[in-house]
């Protein structure tokens, strides 16, 4: 593995939840919602979940919404909870814009905090060198515990048309991995700057395997920053030509972009999110 793409996944991996708001703070949004300390059977740490409801939410109690869960979530919202202190993918802002704009279905979107075990939480195999491979029991709190708990919790739609998955780096990883190993749960994936690398690339292997098992293509979104590096840029590329031979269609189920000046960080994927989903939940 090249020198540049461990050392920027050494320091995703270190995303964990520092500087986590203190008891009874408030989120910086009346829209935003923190559940803390949500627990796991499957896994041993917990983790905070915080949840985006779109502009309309309180005034429409009849009305459900599709929804979208992503990794990482202490990175997405809240410049106090970020990896990088004030800089977040300004998910809420790019939603709302989104949505006033017509151009977004108004969506509910889960963030899901990270814990100290994230490399191992989103990694679907391990490492001889590096460990990992916990992503099957992260798979099963995502889907047998957190969906449940937010069904309960918000109106959601829980059909896999209307259920997303995203995330960026490792989380584009074990997105992609779980979006095809629970392909009956996701019907759109958002996959960001996603760690090809891993284990001598073989998310390109599972896809092989797995791809003829599924019968319906969710629809996905691929990006890479062309200022990621040559050989990040390179293992993106060969995923897209790899989902277009196991029948992706561009433009339909899938929508591939090497973003020009797109580098590995929060301020770069907060640019990406506004497309990402015109693509994934456009409105009517």
């Amino acid at each position: 593995m090249p020198q540049e793409e461990h050392s920027t996944d050494d320091a995703l991996s270190a995303h964990t939840t520092k500087g986590l708001l203190a008891s009874g703070d408030a989120t910086p949004h009346r829209r935003l919602h923190l559940h803390r300390a949500f627990p796991s059977i499957y896994l041993p740490d917990k983790r905070d979940l915080i949840v985006y409801v779109p502009p309309g939410y309180d005034k429409r109690p009849e009305r459900t919404y599709p929804v979208l869960y992503m990794q990482d979530g202490q990175n997405l919202f809240d410049p106090r909870t970020s990896f990088i202190p004030g800089q977040t993918w300004e998910v809420r802002e790019q939603a709302d814009a989104a949505i006033r704009a017509g151009e977004v279905e108004p969506l509910i979107i889960v963030g899901i905090y990270n814990t100290p075990a994230r490399l191992a939480e989103y990694t679907h195999e391990r490492d001889w060198q590096r460990g990992g491979g916990d992503a099957d029991k992260y798979g099963l709190t995502l889907t047998r515990e957190i969906l449940p708990f937010i069904a309960t919790q918000y109106r959601v739609q829980t059909d896999r048309g209307s259920t997303g998955l995203g995330g960026s780096s490792l989380g584009g990883l074990v997105t992609l991995y779980l979006g095809l190993r629970h392909a009956e749960q996701f019907g759109k994936l958002a996959v960001l700057s996603p760690s090809v690398w891993w284990n001598h690339k073989s998310i390109l292997g599972y896809l092989n395997e797995r791809a003829p098992e599924i019968w319906d293509r969710p629809r996905l979104w691929l990006d890479v920053g062309d200022k990621e590096g040559r050989r990040t840029v390179h293992d993106v590329e060969a995923l897209n030509r790899r989902l277009k031979a196991n029948h992706w269609q561009p433009g339909g189920t899938l929508h591939f972009e090497k973003v020009q000046g797109g580098t590995h960080d929060e301020a770069s994927w907060a640019r990406r999110v506004r497309p990402m989903l015109n693509f994934l939940f456009p409105a009517e």
